[in-house]
């Protein structure tokens, strides 16, 4: 998390839209082997606003951290939209270049899902990425029992449970409307336009 509380919020909702709309983080952890990180996707687990919150993953079970997670503390960390902004943008342009950026990191403990569980996760997360290319679905029945249960022997489900939320999101809060507005104009011209908005939000 970025230093400054500038660019820090105590939004759960947008951080649960995060993880939401990107669907995919790096989970990392401690093992005797040394620090690991795992690359997978990610979904919030069942829960009302009031309710501690979780969040679901999966791993390949000979994942170098599938064997060490269960009972253990780790962090996802999940990265939103970022860009390179210059100087050229600014008032004056004496100064240096930094990066705007979104990224969320979640600590929790974790605790290995049961394999009930496990297969409703994979259901939610194929019904929702499906969902969002258009046009006739993939759905799970085409996979032939062998190919299921072979997915199922490879895989091992975990849940986090979020004991705290580090967000940042740095999107030129520092400086001025004007200059904002022509940061935003400059990521968007550099093919960034979602960052763009969200600079944008800001300013607003």
């Amino acid at each position: 998390m970025h230093p400054n509380p500038l660019y820090r919020t105590e939004d759960r909702a947008f951080c649960e839209s995060l993880i939401d709309e990107i669907g995919f983080g790096m989970v990392f952890a401690a093992t005797p082997d040394g620090p690991r990180v795992a690359h997978t996707p990610l979904l919030l687990a069942e829960g009302g606003p009031d309710e501690p919150w979780a969040v679901q993953f999966h791993l390949a079970r000979n994942n170098a951290l599938a064997r060490h997670l269960d009972g253990e503390t780790a962090l996802i960390v999940v990265n939103g939209p970022d860009g390179y902004v210059s100087p050229r943008w600014y008032d004056n342009r004496d100064t240096v270049p930094t990066w705007d950026y979104i990224a969320l990191e979640l600590e929790g403990r974790v605790r290995r899902i049961a394999d009930d569980a496990l297969e409703a996760f994979l259901h939610a997360a194929i019904l929702k990425h499906e969902g969002k290319l258009g046009g006739a679905p993939w759905v799970a029945e085409e996979s032939s029992e062998k190919v299921w249960s072979g997915l199922f022997r490879g895989i091992v489900g975990f849940e986090l449970e979020v004991l705290a939320m580090r967000p940042t999101l740095k999107l030129s809060q520092n400086k001025s409307a004007d200059e904002r507005a022509r940061i935003a104009a400059g990521l968007e011209g550099a093919g960034q336009p979602v960052l763009a908005d969200l600079v944008r939000g800001v300013a607003a």
